[in-house]
């Protein structure tokens, strides 16, 4: 019994990055959804549509006066293609995640570059993980 209580302490550390006391602020976590679907430009009603949600709910949870199922957040995560960890507390995974993309990238100008971002940004909502 002692051992399991251990491996669930420790877990959870692992899982809150040590600090067990972090709270979640749920108007930051609806202001990182909102600016998310704004970047790629879709309507709180059509981002409904995609969550099978009400645009009303939707607009609960972007103001932080609804908490979301799981199920929510992870179809949320999908659909702007950010982390739930980015969604719950706002840090970014560092990880390096694609070196060869970003070499390519690394070679473009920024013309190219502003031009890949928009065509990224029209096309990443309809991709399905």
């Amino acid at each position: 019994m002692k051992g399991l209580y251990l491996k669930r302490l420790i877990t959870q550390k692992v899982f809150l990055g040590g600090d067990m006391k972090k709270r979640v602020d749920y108007s930051e976590v609806g202001d990182r959804i909102r600016i998310g679907r704004e970047e790629f430009k879709i309507s709180r009603e059509k981002f409904a549509e995609m969550l099978n949600l009400s645009p009303f709910f939707v607009g609960q949870i972007e103001r932080g006066e609804r908490k979301m199922s799981i199920s929510t957040l992870i179809n949320v995560s999908e659909c702007l293609h950010m982390s739930i960890d980015y969604l719950i507390f706002g840090e970014v995974e560092k990880a390096e995640k694609n070196t060869s993309f970003q070499s390519l990238i690394n070679k473009c100008s920024q013309k190219e570059v502003d031009v890949i971002e928009e065509v990224a940004k029209i096309i990443l909502p309809h991709i399905t993980r």
